[in-house]
């Protein structure tokens, strides 16, 4: 049968004292609700509705940064949850398939946990999502009776033997379209908040006669965040699980609780990892690479044999070719570096090709803006640029050309030519001492005048 998903990511999320919307604040440097998407793709849903209100525009664009084909419907009024997964009946008018309900702010369902409600959806009729609570709190209680789910009771109604319950609501649930929309059509709003809650659901199936079940998963799947705290703790437990797997694959992390990871972070075995890396968005690292301490990366391929920083800084478009070096407070940002080439100390290397066993001196920069538009520098290979040199954009040096120390290139360089682009010398005898009395002598005279 084909699949749904509806996302529920409409909350403004109060407690997190902040004008984003809830579900878009980041995790691993991706938001909440991409994370909640992922999960849900593993599906291969048919269709992907989110329901969004507070900032339904900047949830939008993100949603559909992810997923070019997600729909994106808004709840306007905030009604509660089973008004919200009433919004998305017009998104799926036609479908004839499971539901799976998902929220924007719950980030660490494993796809394997969706895939076991699915399984259990063939047998019954509405499958709930619960966990084992180690502390159950003021979570809802599932009641069960033998492997049939017989209501939902929430903490502020339930009696000392049904708060004595473990087994708590997540939330989430798997139903089949035409039957989900028609339980929520009898869900009413008399309680203390008037609000649509989608728990309903249950006992009216129930009610129905229809088959409810409840599927269990690890508790630290269903950790919601709503607040600034609740993030941090999200954001940790990301991390050391990507740790964890990088550890599990190969990688060498010489001090693992100091690397910051991506949610897209690829990195292949037997690369090593130094202290204190940052990984952005987008970085891609091969076996055998070596990023060194305190470095950065985002939006970068580093390829096999390659070494980076430290203190290094690589920006998004950086292609590192096969045992290229970038060093110590480097920069590279949209720049190809060829296999074998260098570019060690002190330099910026900004919208440009290296060319392979290139060697760029420290003090290097592509002075690649005009305060309007950018500039492409081109560099051939073998080439030797010496140290401080400017090469001011658009220019391109040949093949094993080589550029004087402290040179400013503004022309094409032609291929095993030399290019020497600065003043010429000249020593004054004496004059630095006439100089410093001049000067000693003037801060003299304005420190008796303030006086």
């Amino acid at each position: 049968m084909s699949t749904a998903l509806v996302i529920l990511a409409a909350g403004k999320g109060t407690r997190m004292n902040s004008d984003l919307p809830k579900v878009l604040h980041p995790i691993g440097q991706a938001p909440m609700l991409v994370h909640a998407m992922r999960s849900g793709a593993a599906l291969t849903p048919d269709r992907t509705v989110i329901v969004a209100g507070h900032g339904a525009e900047a949830v939008s664009a993100a949603a559909r940064a992810e997923d070019p084909e997600a729909m994106v419907v808004t709840q306007d009024e905030q009604l509660g949850t089973a008004h919200a997964v009433a919004r998305a009946r017009a998104a799926l008018e036609g479908f004839d398939g499971d539901v799976v309900v998902l929220y924007g702010d719950t980030p660490f369902l494993r796809p394997e946990t969706l895939e076991r409600m699915l399984a259990a959806r063939a047998e019954n009729d509405l499958v709930i999502l619960g966990f084992e609570a180690s502390d159950p709190a003021r979570y809802g209680r599932l009641v069960m009776d033998g492997d049939r789910l017989t209501r939902i009771v929430e903490f502020k109604d339930a009696t000392e033997a049904e708060r004595a319950i473990t087994f708590c609501n997540s939330g989430l649930m798997a139903c089949r379209a035409e039957t989900l929309f028609g339980l929520i059509d009898a869900v009413g709003n008399d309680n203390a908040s008037g609000e649509y809650y989608l728990t309903d659901v249950v006992e009216i199936a129930a009610a129905q006669g229809l088959r409810v079940t409840a599927v269990a998963c690890d508790q630290s799947e269903t950790l919601g965040v709503d607040s600034r705290a609740g993030l941090a703790r999200a954001e940790a437990i990301f991390q050391a699980r990507a740790r964890a797997d990088l550890l599990e694959l190969g990688v060498t992390l010489l001090a693992p609780d100091t690397v910051h990871l991506a949610a897209d972070t690829v990195i292949g075995r037997d690369a090593v990892i130094e202290p204190n890396v940052v990984f952005g968005p987008g970085v891609t690292v091969e076996s055998g690479a070596v990023i060194r301490a305190f470095s950065h990366l985002e939006g970068c391929h580093v390829s096999r044999g390659a070494v980076v920083g430290p203190y290094a800084r690589l920006r998004p478009g950086t292609e590192l070719s096969e045992d290229s070096r970038v060093g110590n407070f480097v920069e590279v940002k949209n720049a190809q570096i060829g296999e074998g080439a260098k570019v060690n100390h002190l330099s910026y290397i900004g919208d440009a090709s290296v060319g392979a066993a290139t060697n760029i001196g420290a003090g290097t920069i592509t002075c690649n803006y005009d305060g309007f538009m950018k500039h492409r520098t081109e560099i051939g290979a073998g080439v030797f640029v010496g140290s401080d040199t400017m090469l001011v954009a658009p220019v391109k040096l040949g093949d094993g050309a080589m550029t004087a120390t402290g040179s400013v290139i503004t022309r094409d360089v032609e291929a095993d030519a030399l290019a020497l682009a600065r003043a010429k010398q000249e020593n004054k005898p004496g004059r630095a001492r006439k100089l410093f009395d001049m000067l000693k002598s003037k801060k003299a005279r304005q420190q008796k005048e303030q006086s």
